[in-house]
């Protein structure tokens, strides 16, 4: 029996049993059988969470672009490894081959080798959704530079701080970048950050707008002339299993978003082995990741694991509503993909609209539906299954963060029997710990904070720069355990619910509410949109319950008192009169992360009236929405 590939939920019991009983031995038959290695490990792990030190495939030599790469050009070389889908509709699409994706890698690491970039240095990359980001990361990963990728739309700020902290010696940049209708001046935001940072060398120019922009000179240079002359053959650097691959930086609750650091040879196993179950791929399936490669998920799941697996894998340069809220469907349609991943925020927005958007093409190509940023809420759960997914496409709502490298509770599709909004079994391999305030809490039907208790080989194995931090937020709540900073709850069958931050569990009269379900009961009103839950001090019963409500129909302010009551009512009914909320404000947007999260510590600042710290707002995808709830608190 592969373990590569699982067929069934007996299979999955089986192969499950082994991966915890012995996972050195699980992991290094997948290690062995899928993958190159220019010398094999000295042993599969080391590991102690106290310290924290963690080591996956010691003494390993490699290089990930050629299990990316190299491996396939044999017999993949003429399939398509990426679909570029340009942000405007009327541009062609691009189909880049494995030989041609190998070609264009060879020549951009041969750029890279040329400006003086070795092992070790690291880039920041600065690209919107184009061809060469992705281009880009493995051109890194090929001379065994450390890539740092920063989402084209961060603030200046934002972009300066990475680049600081992380002591990067060139960025990788665009002119500019296209979104819906608008361009964005990429490189205006590139030259002010770079007003703080005395580390960068050299800026490497990408053309996409053909915007007239200023080029200083001895620091900035135009990449394409550079690349028509570099060679199409570059021996790959070989690098150690534990060298860093890259740098992907996440915001915390509070102070500086932390560098999360992924080394190569666990982080290449694990995306490459979740991808092909997960999603369980076959040759020749389409596979398209909404995300932006500035995230995590589109480092792991448009990028690493894909092409590790021989897949072919869609890039996306828009956005879901331009030219209009039909966008998704008609590349669904174009491209014939099979496994479609997106983000609860876009399908709940898609959701409002009109159904002929989705119900005018043809999307009977899918085959497995994908889920990711956040727990999906029932309702946007359903519209997703039987709207886009025609009931017969199973839906993955998969748990995951940044510092995982990828997959870790998920439904197997066709495999595991859903359950909305559960992200249902642990992958295989991974330990989960549901804990109370000082010890696990066995059996089911049990709610605590998710922990995990053995180490896998996707997880990242240090913040850049600062060990102690990484200790101090991860494995100083627990002893000996990984904390995922979650709250979940294990059903009477074994199946997980993400609750939410447990920095959004709310104690409300000496009870332990988390906002997740508060804000699926709310979502369920056929008024509202989208909602947020937070807690802020109170007399008497220590905190109570503020919630951020946007709807449907932003006139319908009219009738906001009764929709109060009937919001209350449906806590109410759902979650129990304790959990009703002391204040209901209506607005007509919440603050998101780019990747679409609701930035809640905002919220919770609001909330408290404690205007003096609430962060950097610039970073937000609509950092103007901040303003206006301020003014309309309660």
């Amino acid at each position: 029996m592969s373990h590569y590939s699982i067929k069934n939920l007996e299979e999955y019991y089986q192969v499950y049993r082994k991966s915890v009983r012995e996972p050195e031995n699980f992991w290094e038959e997948i290690a062995e059988e899928h993958f190159l290695w220019r010398k094999k490990w000295d042993k599969v792990l080391t590991w102690d969470f106290r310290e924290p030190e963690i080591k996956w495939f010691e003494g390993a030599k490699l290089n990930i672009t050629e299990n990316c790469l190299d491996r396939h050009l044999l017999n993949r070389g003429d399939k398509t490894a990426i679909i570029f889908e340009p942000n405007d509709p009327n541009e062609k699409a691009q189909h880049i081959t494995y030989k041609q994706l190998h070609e264009r890698v060879c020549k951009m690491a041969n750029v890279l080798k040329d400006q003086g970039i070795k092992k070790g240095d690291r880039i920041c990359v600065y690209l919107p959704m184009i061809p060469e980001l992705a281009i880009t990361l493995l051109a890194c990963a090929r001379v065994g530079a450390i890539h740092n990728v920063v989402f084209a739309g961060f603030s200046s700020k934002a972009l300066s701080t990475r680049i600081i902290d992380s002591d990067c010696k060139m960025v990788i940049a665009a002119d500019g970048s296209f979104r819906g209708n608008k361009s964005l001046d990429l490189k205006g935001i590139v030259d002010e950050a770079l007003t703080e940072c005395d580390n960068v060398e050299t800026v490497l120019m990408v053309k996409r707008t053909n915007a007239d922009i200023p080029m200083i000179e001895n620091r900035d240079v135009w990449l394409q002339p550079l690349l028509d002359k570099a060679s199409t053959v570059f021996d790959a650097e070989i690098m150690d299993a534990e060298d860093p691959l890259f740098i992907l930086y996440t915001s915390g609750s509070t102070g500086n978003p932390k560098g999360m650091v992924h080394t190569i040879a666990g982080y290449m196993v694990y995306t490459a082995y979740t991808f092909k179950n997960a999603f369980q791929y076959k040759e020749n399936d389409i596979f398209w990741c909404t995300a932006d490669i500035g995230w995590i998920t589109g480092h792991s799941y448009i990028v690493y694991g894909p092409l590790a697996n021989g897949a072919t894998t869609v890039m996306f340069e828009g956005v879901p509503h331009y030219p209009d809220f039909g966008r998704f469907w008609k590349i669904i349609e174009k491209h014939k993909v099979t496994q479609f991943y997106t983000a609860p925020t876009a399908i709940r927005a898609l959701a409002k609209q009109n159904l002929s958007f989705a119900e005018d093409v043809d999307l009977s190509s899918i085959k497995v539906l994908g889920s990711v940023g956040e727990p999906i809420n029932e309702e946007a759960w359903h519209w997703y299954n039987d709207i886009i997914g025609k009931g017969k496409s199973p839906i993955i709502d998969t748990w995951w963060q940044t510092e995982t490298g990828g997959i870790m509770i998920s439904p197997l599709p066709y495999v595991t029997p859903t359950k909305p909004t559960y992200a249902t079994l642990p992958f295989l391999g991974i330990q989960p710990a549901i804990m109370d305030d000082t010890e696990e809490l066995k059996g089911n039907q049990v709610n605590g904070r998710l922990c995990i208790k053995f180490p896998w080989p996707g997880m990242a194995r240090t913040i850049w720069n600062n060990h102690p931090r990484y200790k101090e937020t991860y494995f100083s709540t627990y002893d000996n355990m990984y904390f995922t900073g979650d709250g979940a709850l294990r059903d009477e069958v074994g199946y997980y619910r993400i609750t939410g931050r447990v920095d959004d569990v709310v104690i409300v009269s000496g009870h332990n509410l988390g906002t997740g379900p508060l804000e699926d009961a709310i979502n369920e009103h056929p008024a509202v949109s989208e909602s947020a839950i937070v807690g802020f001090p109170h007399d008497i019963k220590g905190s109570a319950l503020y919630g951020f409500v946007t709807l449907k129909e932003t006139g319908e302010s009219r009738v906001h008192e009764n929709l109060r009551k009937e919001i209350n009512q449906l806590i109410s009914e759902r979650i129990g009169p304790i959990a009703k909320l002391d204040k209901i404000q209506f607005s007509d947007a919440l603050p998101k992360t780019r990747s679409g999260k609701i930035m809640r510590r905002i919220l919770r600042k609001i909330a408290e009236n404690d205007m003096t710290n609430l962060g950097d707002t610039s970073t937000l995808l609509n950092p103007e929405v901040v303003q206006d709830i301020i003014e309309n608190r309660l």
